[in-house]
């Protein structure tokens, strides 16, 4: 808050100065800004961590995070090939080594000539290597049974994440009701509110139908495009497949109705397909928006643009602190395309290492190499464990009392209903945890809830009550203040 006329003289006196950034004059799209994957529960979460290293007594002895895809920090095993590339670029006097198979020599031979001075060190340039973008186009034409990709219509990305954020941001124009507006599904990846807000775009939300496995159906991209029309200016369509965090996988059918619903609406089509690699399901398939609009033909193929993300996070690879990623444009406006290199050229070119980690993904060991049944065992080994936990997971919520979870088809994570009673729910409104007051639910719903429940509500007690026997009840209507944690299998806290 500014000072008063009166008060400056005094502030001099007392040699103060007031804060040029404050909360009052930073940028408030920024504090509008929402991230709930790193939100209060983590905070909550490293506070119990640091409590239990301090020998605080508690009814658990571990907390186990589910609040983000991270493979790696949950005990994945890195590939082999990849690291060994990856080791090789680091340091290339291992390449004198006897205890590296020569493929991956080769390749981080191959990969060093095309850095600047043979150095993983040096910058790129801003759209990432040439010889990787050529590696991503092959693999898309091979993943898309022969469809040509043009290398020049590939950047390389510090993570899918960074691409994303850069699309949007050429996506946003106007002011008031002229603003962009850009359709995302809910429940969504919270990097497309986050952006949205911080961009002071229009969030147009659209529901998957959880009663028929949280498919996506285009009347409900219509119910929300028209409505969204009275406050903005709908210029663009998120579609995540498969699902994060909702692990659906979209048929080829509803593919092609959201690509016509696009194109007849003018809308730009975004497909994050970070997790392509991760089907499960019996009887379904990733499609690529790529291949099924190529295969569309006129007018689709010709003009529906379209941008799709990839990375090296996620998959069997989940290698998410190398930051490897890319996007694909398809019918972009030239000169916009040109813009586009120039907002990526202010960061300079994204992580060399993790574009060497994006090539090995995309151009693994072939059957003649020496290094391809390992890769091969490694990786089958990785998506049948995430297969068997997605199973895991799915029969575990469903037999718990009060939750609900369709069958994970795709993807890493689980979105289970939980059924809150009437007093549960009461108390969340009390609490009116939500820094923007309700949400309203899905088309239809007659009474809304704040979107954000207090950890305090759902969780069972700890601290002084811990010693107490534990209510027959649900922790709701304990006697017991709180606070409370969420007791799982084996003496775990579960922090989601």
């Amino acid at each position: 808050m500014a000072l008063r006329a009166g008060d400056q003289g005094q502030v001099a006196m007392n040699g103060l100065k007031e804060k040029v950034l404050t909360l009052d004059t930073m940028n408030q799209c920024v504090r509008r800004v929402e991230y709930a994957v790193r939100g209060p529960i983590m905070l909550r979460a490293l506070e119990l961590e640091q409590e239990l290293r301090q020998g605080m007594k508690k009814p658990f002895t571990e907390v186990i995070r589910a609040n983000i895809g991270d493979a790696q920090a949950m005990g994945q095993k890195p590939i082999t090939f990849m690291r060994q590339v990856l080791a090789l670029c680091v340091d290339p006097e291992l390449l004198s080594s006897p205890h590296f198979p020569k493929d991956a020599k080769r390749r981080a031979e191959r990969i060093l000539q095309a850095c600047g001075g043979h150095s993983l060190g040096a910058y790129s340039v801003s759209s990432g290597i040439q010889l990787i973008r050529e590696d991503v186009a092959q693999y898309i034409e091979r993943r898309d049974g022969g469809i040509p990709s043009d290398p020049n219509n590939i950047f390389l990305s510090t993570g899918a994440s960074d691409a994303i954020v850069t699309v949007l941001k050429l996506l946003v124009a106007g002011e008031g009701r002229t603003r962009t507006g850009v359709l995302i599904p809910i429940p969504q990846y919270p990097l497309y509110s986050a952006t949205l807000a911080e961009l002071d775009a229009a969030q147009v939300n659209y529901y998957l139908d959880e009663e028929h496995a949280w498919a996506l159906d285009v009347s409900e991209l219509r119910r929300a495009l028209v409505q969204a029309r009275d406050r903005c200016r709908p210029r663009a369509l998120c579609v995540i497949n498969p699902g994060n965090p909702t692990g659906q996988v979209q048929t080829r059918e509803c593919i092609e109705a959201v690509i016509r619903f696009a194109f007849e609406e003018r809308l730009f089509l975004l497909a994050d397909e970070v997790y392509q690699d991760n089907v499960y399901a019996e009887g379904s398939q990733f499609h690529s928006f790529k291949k099924v609009l190529t295969e569309m033909g006129p007018p689709y193929a010709a003009q529906q643009e379209l941008a799709s993300f990839h990375s090296v996070s996620k998959g069997y690879m989940g290698e998410c602190g190398f930051r490897g990623g890319y996007v694909e444009v398809v019918n972009m406006d030239a000169a916009v395309q040109r813009q586009m290199l120039k907002l990526m050229s202010v960061r300079l070119c994204p992580p060399v290492p993790g574009q060497a980690l994006l090539h090995t993904a995309v151009s693994p060991p072939q059957p003649s190499d020496p290094s391809f049944a390992q890769f091969q065992a490694e990786r089958q080994a990785v998506l049948a464990e995430l297969a068997a936990k997605a199973k895991l997971t799915e029969q575990i919520f469903s037999e718990a009392p009060g939750i609900r979870c369709n069958p994970v088809q795709g993807a890493m994570y689980s979105f289970p209903r939980v059924q809150l009673p009437p007093r549960a729910v009461q108390r969340a409104q009390d609490d009116h945890s939500a820094p923007h007051g309700e949400a309203a639910g899905p088309a239809g719903e007659a009474e809304s809830v704040p979107r954000q429940v207090h950890p305090r509500v759902l969780l069972r007690p700890s601290g002084d009550c811990a010693d107490q026997a534990k209510p027959a009840g649900p922790p709701w209507e304990s006697p017991c203040p709180g606070p409370w944690e969420f007791l799982g299998p084996s003496g775990l806290a579960l922090v989601a």
